[in-house]
């Protein structure tokens, strides 16, 4: 007969391991055991234990060394409190409290004591809704607060979103998340690992009511749930999950149950899927137990593993997925068998581990995303309830706006410089992008600048946008001052980059000079300024390897991870590079191996870490080149190289290719050649096509050390017709921004024109922004119209084309008040349901030659490619 305890109804195997998992971590952090577990001396209720023990018994090692246990503590009080104050909070069984309200973190977030901050803006305005209501109502919330706009891979916490007003969609769902949380809901952020038919991934959120779990778009509230611009992609996914940081039981489909995590496949609630089965052998042809499956998809020009398996003791792997392309990949010991399948056509595949020389030459093949589809015809939002939502919108970005308007801004900077005695221009850009952070750098610079001069400023101008919105004084002043007593032993510009700046990867930035500069005795300090390898012996020594969560690798602050002595190696290597800097030792992680170094002797030297790969792995110690060649063959039709949008190149390691990481849309790659470790690599190229169908080719070569590999760059062919899809009327009549009415054909003119009905407070518009702006010389020089009409509502919501200033010089704004003048043939059931934006290629004779609605990543280089091409058949 089961047992159970009051708290959280756990029955005593639950409750057995919990306490084991909890008994392995004390243990992991014995070097931390007061600050974390202290806590346990205090009076606690049975449910306050169990809680504290149930979070740590799955806590990530960062947190372990990050944080403290009174931060934990007061996180399990509030949200207990809270579970009794919520009207729905009786109702919320207790295994979805424990997995889905409970938990304090979301994503890769900095955490912070957020739970009743954000309970005491939304309890008062939640108090009397239903669930359901409730959900939309914080959503709401989340949209007054935050939008969207595209950022690095750092996760903000939800505090410095408000702060910002701005954030990515993984952000955005953080923030959804944890405020749907904070008032009892149970909610967790949902990912698409990568889009099969486009170039980028999405996150959203799940949250549950009564019941059911619904699913909305982050800071994207729409008028009802399980409603979303990103509908009609999701039904192309291949893989659409989550994790949980405990063992789960479901009832959802489990993909991965890891010792420390569980993976779960939401996939079929939002398309067709179809499980597939591998089984892996060896050449004997017995089936091989613990193969690692990787199920790739082709994206951001990668082969890149949505989902990563084990096999079983009959050698099988199983995978939920959509009814697209995969490559799968099998490895073992070093040995592997690949295949490229169509899941529709087959649910049973089989791998022999029959390969360990990667092959030669190229390899050509087609990735075939799944079909569009159309969705369930859902019941129409009333017209009433409607007029109240786009109400709602408006508001919401008003409110946002008006907090936006009281961020420093070019007024403050002047001032500011003035006083401080700093270039007005350089003051202004780090305010602007300290945004709701902006008093607290210009507090630093006023305090700092009149003792130290330009240096403060150069400080912050070291480190990414997104730092200065959540670097404070304390931080600030540890990293000056901790570095300035060796401005003079190095060139200015190897001082700046490798020691002043204290940001090495993405980790949060926390002071460490001083901690690390009194961590170690005057002698240590000398014999490691004097030979940096022996600080790396050092910091490895009594180090423990620890890898868990796969999302928090390198994500551990220096302090913590010294503190703790355990990490996983690319946290060992954040702590070397901060360390070295803190001791004035110019250190950096390689640019594209990530692994870290030092200068000396006018160069840079791999940190003796056998944590990294090797000698005895790569087989040498030294450096390689790789020079790209151009394809001379192509000729102008050959696209523009840019990595990780059309080509990527990867090396070899024990079986898996390891994507190499350069800045996305590096196009300055034939100039000057790669330094890259000796081994065996693939070159991916690809050229997606309309309907999101890949042209991929691999071609595989090896770098040796000390000599320069040439590798000719192609592209397979993938020349599209274009066809004429209808005319646009040009007579529709549109207003200017100065108000004056125009014919929307008079702006169009008869040389070739874009045209794009548009919704910018939208995420999907915002991308098609962004990209008509990084493609603005190459638009400049077709010097051809582009016109972007907006629907009254979405003009005066605070939309301003100022706000745009890099979009190509043609670039034209007008209102069309209920977009009347859009196309017939947008009323098509797939384009209307994909929603805005709407944009249209148009030739000489206003005669549409490509369209695109809704969400895909690449639409305007697709529509530059197009009007270019129709422009010289003109």
């Amino acid at each position: 007969m089961t047992t159970h305890t009051t708290a959280f109804s756990l029955d005593q195997e639950m409750l057995q391991r919990i306490e084991e998992k909890f008994q392995e971590k004390m243990a992991l952090a014995e070097s931390r055991k007061q600050e974390l577990f202290g806590v346990f001396e205090e009076a606690l209720t049975a449910e306050e234990t169990w809680a504290l023990k149930y979070l740590y018994a799955y806590m990530p090692v960062n947190d372990l060394a990050d944080y403290d246990g009174a931060l934990f503590l007061s996180h399990v009080r509030r949200t207990l409190a809270i579970r009794k104050q919520v009207p729905w909070g009786e109702r919320v069984p207790d295994h979805l409290f424990l997995h889905f309200v409970l938990p304090y973190r979301v994503n890769t977030e900095n955490i912070e004591d957020s739970r009743g901050i954000l309970y005491n803006e939304l309890a008062e305005r939640t108090a009397g809704l239903s669930m359901a209501d409730a959900i939309l109502e914080t959503n709401y919330w989340c949209h007054e607060k935050a939008t969207y706009v595209g950022s690095d891979l750092r996760t903000i916490s939800p505090l410095t979103m408000i702060r910002t007003a701005r954030g990515r969609c993984g952000e955005e769902s953080t923030l959804a998340v944890a405020a749907l949380r904070s008032i009892g809901i149970p909610a967790r952020q949902v990912y698409t690992p990568r889009w099969a038919h486009c170039d980028d991934n999405h996150a959203w959120v799940e949250a549950w009511a009564d019941g059911q779990w619904y699913y909305i778009g982050a800071c994207e509230p729409e008028a009802r749930l399980n409603q979303g611009w990103f509908t009609p992609p999701a039904r192309r996914a291949m893989l659409i999950n989550t994790r949980i940081y405990a063992d789960y039981p479901g009832p959802e489909d489990i993909t991965l149950a890891d010792e420390w995590f569980t993976e779960i496949n939401l996939l079929e609630n939002y398309a067709p899927t179809q499980t597939i089965r591998v089984t892996v052998k060896d050449e004997a042809g017995v089936p091989v137990e613990g193969a690692e499956v990787r199920f790739e998809l082709y994206n951001m020009a990668e082969l890149y593993p949505i989902a990563t398996l084990p096999t079983d003791e009959r050698g099988e792997a199983s995978f939920k997925t959509g009814f697209g392309d995969l490559v799968i990949r099998a490895v073992k010991d070093g040995r592997w068998g690949e295949t490229k399948i169509s899941v529709r056509d087959s649910e049973r595949f089989e791998l022999t581990l029959d390969c360990s020389v990667q092959p030669e030459g190229t390899a050509d093949f087609d990735m075939v995303p799944p079909p569009e589809r159309e969705g369930e015809a859902a019941d129409a939002v009333t017209e009433e309830k409607q007029q109240r939502h786009n109400a709602r919108i408006e508001e919401g970005t008003r409110i946002r706006t008006a907090f936006e308007e009281t961020f420093l801004g070019g007024d403050d900077a002047a001032r500011l410089a003035k006083a401080a005695g700093l270039p007005a221009e350089r003051v202004e850009a780090v305010l602007g992008k300290a945004r709701g952070n902006g008093r607290e750098i210009a507090a630093f610079l006023e305090e700092r600048s009149g003792e130290f001069g330009e240096w403060p400023l150069r400080l912050l101008e070291s480190l990414n946008d997104k730092d200065l919105a959540d670097t404070f004084r304390p931080a600030l002043d540890d990293h000056l001052t901790g570095a300035l007593t060796r401005r003079g032993d190095w060139d200015e510009e190897l001082f700046v980059r490798y020691i002043l700046c204290p940001r090495v990867l993405f980790e949060m930035i926390v002071p460490y000079r001083k901690f690390f500069q009194e961590a170690f005795t005057p002698e240590e300090t000398a014999a490691y300024q004097a030979d940096p390898a022996q600080l790396a012996r050092r910091l490895e020594q009594g180090f423990g390897l620890w890898e868990d969560l796969p999302n928090l690798l390198g994500k551990g602050n220096p302090v913590g991870t010294y503190r703790l002595g355990k990490g996983d190696p690319l946290s060992l290597g954040i702590l070397f590079v901060a360390a070295s800097r803190s001791l004035g030792i110019p250190a950096r992680l390689h640019p594209s191996e990530q692994k870290p170094q030092y200068w000396q002797d006018g160069g840079w030297k791999d940190a003796p870490f056998t944590l990294y790969a090797s000698a005895e792995e790569t087989g040498s110690a030294g450096w390689g080149m790789l020079r790209l060649l151009r394809d001379e063959a192509a000729g102008s039709d050959a696209p523009a190289a840019s990595y990780s949008e059309n080509f990527t190149f990867a090396r070899l390691e024990n079986g898996v290719y390891k994507t190499l990481v350069y800045p996305f849309g590096q196009t300055d790659v034939y100039d000057v050649p790669f330094e890259v470790e000796p081994g065996a690599y693939r070159l991916t190229t690809g050229i997606r096509l309309k309907d999101g169908t890949v042209r991929v080719r691999l071609s595989y070569f090896t770098v040796s050390e000390g000599d320069t590999t040439e590798v000719p760059l192609t592209f397979r062919e993938a020349a599209e017709e274009v066809p004429v899809l209808g005319t646009l009327d040009g007579g529709g009549e549109v207003t200017r921004f100065d108000g004056t009415f125009a014919a929307l054909g008079g702006l169009i003119g008869s040389m070739g024109a874009i045209t794009a009905w548009i919704e910018p407070e939208r995420e999907p518009t915002k991308h098609l922004l962004r990209e008509l702006g990084e493609l603005a010389e190459s638009f400049d020089k077709l010097a051809l119209p582009i016109v972007l009409i907006i629907g009254d509502r979405e003009w005066t919501a605070s939309f301003d084309p100022a706000a745009y200033p890099n979009l190509p010089a043609q670039t034209a704004f007008v209102r069309d008040s209920s977009y009347a003048s859009l196309p017939d043939l947008i009323s098509s059931s797939a384009a209307n349901e994909a929603g805005y934006p709407h944009l249209f290629v148009l030739d000489s004779q206003n005669q549409i030659r490509y369209t695109a609605s809704g969400y895909k990543i690449g639409t305007g280089k697709e529509a530059l490619q197009i009007l270019s091409a129709v422009t010289k058949q003109g």
